[in-house]
């Protein structure tokens, strides 16, 4: 996807642009490319961001270890603030102080909106985070080992003086 300079969607009708997609990301292996619609509109000191997209990832179950498709569905919208210091955010004290009410994402108005990056963003917190295949699954049994026991050959050495050790 394309960067959009924040500038040029004041020029746009409604101050807004909405677009479908089809997608693919090299960090988020899918079966399917990445299909939706994609909304962003200029509100004057904010970007409203809203997308639609879905497609099929491949899980691993954590109580059986096997793989599994799952349907990853995105309808979310997000406030991205404009400010002219978005640059300039000194993060080096560590701290930075954040209302609830306030939009925590901001840009310069004069950047770039990365819908792609937005995107991205967004479906990998819709991954779920208990990745549990559909019906029942046991966890994989431990495989037999052989009963000699596992020697570390650092201390080979010692082992061998073990027997002239008096009891």
């Amino acid at each position: 996807m394309d960067s959009i300079y924040i500038p040029h969607l004041l020029r746009t009708q409604n101050r807004s642009l909405e677009f479908e997609f089809q997608e693919s990301f090299p960090d988020l292996e899918t079966l399917t490319p990445i299909r939706g619609r994609m909304r962003v509109s200029h509100k004057t000191t904010y970007l409203e961001v809203w997308v639609q997209a879905e497609t099929i990832v491949t899980l691993t179950c954590d109580r059986c270890l096997k793989q599994y498709n799952h349907r990853l569905k995105v309808d979310t919208s997000e406030l991205i603030w404009l400010d002219v210091l978005a640059d300039q955010l000194d993060s080096s004290s560590g701290e930075v102080e954040i209302s609830l009410d306030e939009p925590v994402e901001s840009l310069h108005p004069q950047g770039h909106f990365l819908p792609g990056d937005w995107l991205y963003q967004q479906l990998c917190l819709a991954l779920p985070l208990r990745q549990l295949c559909e019906g029942p699954c046991e966890p994989p049994k431990p495989t037999q080992i052989e009963s000699q026991p596992i020697i570390d050959q650092r201390w080979a050495a010692l082992q061998a003086l073990k027997p002239n050790l008096p009891n």
